[in-house]
């Protein structure tokens, strides 16, 4: 593409009209003599606290909108913490229920060895004298010798038959509780997907947010700066014009103690006139003094403030940017398999067409006398 092709940047073209209508405004008040040594300039004043205004304006709508954002992060951090506080209490009753209802000392197959109450449900060891469980050497019982040994058998396999039933319910209800687990784990990851989402979206409108504050920051501070040039070229003029006037019409021979005072302020003095600084005004500089020292306090807690706002967005943006790498990989896997999906259909699909074409449509394949028969006229 060549220059000449290039489209016209309208905002460059309006930018370079507007400095050329500067420039001509200021060459009109600088070679107008009258204004430019008579009365001050009332437009570059009123100028002057319509940008002062303009700066303050920006700076407070900056303060809404980062105050604004510390608010909505506090916000989703602290739903973030009631539902996980929520989910935490739900795992917690559910153990306990499952505890209570299904894991009770009772309901277990061992519990006739430690029941506390087995001695008094235990018969005695012997009933009277007759009692068939007492042998010669009081004995109470040997294996194979009871007189219940068949309805005992008959027993057995009927509480082994109980036991492979309960097995059997204890493993579907497993099942069920594994399934109903994995649906919740489900659940939680496309919650964590949309919240994933809406980070990214609150992260997209930060930044678009900033990039504007950031651009219309930087326009404050070039005009601010091409205005403090235009106003230190004209308090040069001003100077050397009072400079002028002072050698002219001053009286420097006389005590007077405003001789000793420079045209190039009030802070600065003649030497060789000076007379000595007045308690009133060595009282101005002790004050003026203590002013600067807590403006400086001031700016130095703020830009501290301003360090540790930064410091807890960075950590912020950073938790999301980890989040959304997550289900961008996530996503790349998910695209990756419907691709591989997709490409496999076609293939089969490719497949079944070629062979559909040599099996059932080119049957029937031209000979030699099919091509003879054409060119053979000049029509």
């Amino acid at each position: 593409m060549y220059k000449l092709d290039l489209p016209v940047d309208y905002k460059e073209a309006a930018a370079i009209e507007r400095r050329r209508k500067m420039e001509e405004e200021r060459q009109s008040r600088i070679f107008n003599s009258k204004v430019r040594t008579i009365g001050i300039d009332n437009q570059a004043i009123e100028q002057q606290i319509a940008d002062r205004k303009q700066q303050e304006e920006y700076e407070r709508r900056r303060e809404e909108a980062f105050a604004a954002d510390a608010v909505r992060n506090d916000l989703i951090g602290l739903l973030l913490e009631k539902r996980q506080n929520e989910d935490m209490r739900e795992l917690d009753r559910a153990e306990i229920e499952f505890r209570a209802l299904h894991q009770h000392p009772s309901s277990r197959r061992e519990f006739d060895l430690y029941d506390p109450e087995g001695l008094k449900k235990d018969k005695p060891a012997r009933v009277h004298d007759d009692d068939p469980r007492c042998g010669i050497s009081s004995l109470q019982k040997f294996e194979g010798e009871d007189l219940n040994n068949p309805a005992r058998l008959k027993l057995q396999q009927e509480q082994k038959k109980n036991w492979l039933e309960q097995q059997k319910l204890e493993k579907e209800l497993a099942e069920r509780n594994q399934k109903a687990a994995d649906r919740l784990y489900e659940l939680k990851q496309k919650e964590l997907d949309m919240r994933a989402l809406d980070l990214q979206d609150a992260e997209e409108n930060c930044r678009r947010a900033i990039n504007m504050a950031t651009s219309d920051y930087n326009k404050a501070l070039d005009n601010e700066q091409k205005e403090k040039d235009r106003l230190k070229r004209q308090q040069d003029e001003d100077d050397n014009a009072t400079e002028i006037a002072n050698h002219v019409f001053g009286d420097i021979l006389t005590e007077n103690p405003s001789v000793a005072q420079s045209a190039f302020g009030s802070h600065r003095v003649i030497s060789d006139r000076w007379k000595g600084m007045s308690p009133e005004q060595i009282a101005d500089i002790k004050k003026q003094q203590e002013i600067q020292r807590k403006e400086k306090e001031r700016l130095e807690d703020e830009k501290r403030r301003k360090d540790e706002e930064w410091d807890k967005q960075r950590v912020a943006n950073a938790r999301a940017a980890l989040l959304l790498e997550r289900e961008a990989e996530r996503k790349r896997q998910e695209i990756n398999r419907q691709l591989a999906d997709e490409n496999r259909r076609l293939s089969q699909e490719q497949t079944a067409h070629k062979d559909f074409l040599y099996k059932e449509v080119y049957t029937n394949p031209p000979t030699a006398a099919y091509f003879m028969q054409w060119n053979k006229t000049s029509r």
